[in-house]
C-alpha cells in the first residue's frame, strides 16, 4: 500500500506491508569509499546534519546503487503514529518500504489522490502537483512494485518494542559490474537501429536530405526539448522544497514565466526552507511575509 498524507483512513484484520512516499523521508546520495551499508550507516547521522527536524528521532536505511550509497532518513515513531491514525496500528504493520527504492520502476506518474502524483526527476522520487501534470499518463501501483528488501518494525504481541530493540534491515542494492560498458555496448546497438531507421526515411521522404531542412527541423525540436528540460528542472526544484510543515499552496507555470505559493507552519520551518531555497537558487518575491512565501521566476 502507497502511504501518503492525503490517503483515506482504512481498515485491516491482517498485516499490511506499505511503501513511504517522499513525505515521510529525506533522501541523500554520496560516493563513500566504504564496502558495506553497516559502515555507510555508521556516517548517516552525520550526513543530515541540519537537514532534519530537532525534535525528531530518526533512522535510517541506507543501500547502495553503483558507486554511490543511497541515504533514507526517517522518523519510524511518527510513520506508526501515522499509520494507526489511517487504520493500520503497529501490530498490523508489515514491511516498510521507500518509494525511492523502485524509481526505475515509475514509468510515469503515480496518482496520490486528486491534487499530487509520485513522479521521478534526475533519479529522485518526489511528489509534484497534479497540475504540473498536464495530459501526463498515471500508472497504478500495485505488487510489481514491491521491492526485495525493507524495514521490519518488531513488535511484541500487542505492543511494539522500544527503539533500541528495533532491527532495522538496511537494504544493499548492488548493481551489475561494467555497467558503464554495459551501457556503451546498448547505446552502440541503439545508434546503429536508429541510423538504419534514418535512412529508411530519407527513402521515403526525399526532401528531408537537404541539410539545411534537416537542420531547421531539428532546431525547432531542440529548442522544444529544453524548453520542457528546465520545465522539469524548475519543478524538481519547487518538489524539492515541500516538506512537514511546508504546504504548496499555488503553482503556475507558462512557457515563459512561473510562481509558486508556500505556506509555512512556524520559525523553524521558515528557517530550514530558507537554506532550501538558497540552495535551489531561487529568492523571495517582495510581496512575501514571514509564513507565506512567493517564489517566481523565468524560464
Amino acid at each position: 500500500m502507497l502511504i501518503h498524507r492525503n490517503m483515506e483512513r482504512i481498515s485491516t484484520d491482517t498485516p499490511v506491508d506499505v511503501m513511504l512516499t517522499p513525505q515521510f523521508y529525506t533522501i541523500k546520495r554520496e560516493p563513500l569509499p566504504v564496502k558495506f551499508a553497516y559502515q555507510a550507516k555508521k556516517i548517516a547521522p552525520s550526513l543530515f546534519d541540519g537537514l532534519l527536524e530537532s525534535d525528531g528521532s530518526y533512522d535510517y536505511f541506507v543501500y547502495r546503487e553503483g558507486d554511490t550509497w543511497v541515504f533514507i532518513a526517517y522518523d519510524l515513531d511518527e510513520v506508526l503514529a501515522f499509520l494507526a491514525q489511517k487504520g493500520i496500528p503497529p501490530e498490523k504493520t508489515g514491511k516498510i518500504y521507500f518509494a525511492q527504492q523502485v524509481w526505475k520502476k515509475i514509468t510515469d506518474p503515480i496518482p496520490l489522490g486528486e491534487k499530487e502524483a509520485l513522479t521521478v526527476l534526475d533519479g529522485t522520487v518526489v511528489v509534484v502537483p497534479r497540475m504540473a501534470l498536464p495530459g501526463a499518463n498515471f500508472l497504478s501501483f500495485d505488487e510489481s512494485f514491491r521491492p526485495s528488501k525493507g524495514v521490519s518494525p518488531e513488535v511484541g504481541g500487542q505492543t511494539l518494542f522500544t527503539r533500541k530493540q528495533a532491527i532495522v534491515v538496511a537494504a544493499v542494492f548492488v548493481l551489475f559490474g561494467g555497467i558503464w560498458l554495459a551501457e556503451g555496448l546498448r547505446y552502440g546497438k541503439t545508434n546503429v537501429t536508429l541510423q538504419k531507421q534514418l535512412n529508411e526515411f530519407y527513402e521515403n521522404y526525399p526532401a528531408l536530405q537537404s541539410a539545411y531542412t534537416r537542420d531547421s527541423i531539428a532546431g525547432k525540436y531542440r529548442k522544444i526539448d529544453t524548453e520542457e528540460r528546465k520545465k522539469r528542472e524548475i519543478i524538481g526544484k519547487i518538489a524539492g522544497l515541500i516538506f512537514k510543515g511546508v504546504t504548496l499552496t499555488e503553482f503556475d507555470m507558462t512557457q515563459k514565466k512561473f510562481k509558486a505559493v508556500f505556506v509555512l507552519s512556524d520559525k523553524q520551518v521558515a528557517k530550514r526552507f530558507d537554506q532550501l531555497l538558497k540552495s535551489a537558487g531561487f529568492s523571495k518575491s517582495k510581496a512575501s511575509s514571514d509564513t507565506k512565501i512567493i517564489v517566481e521566476g523565468t524560464l
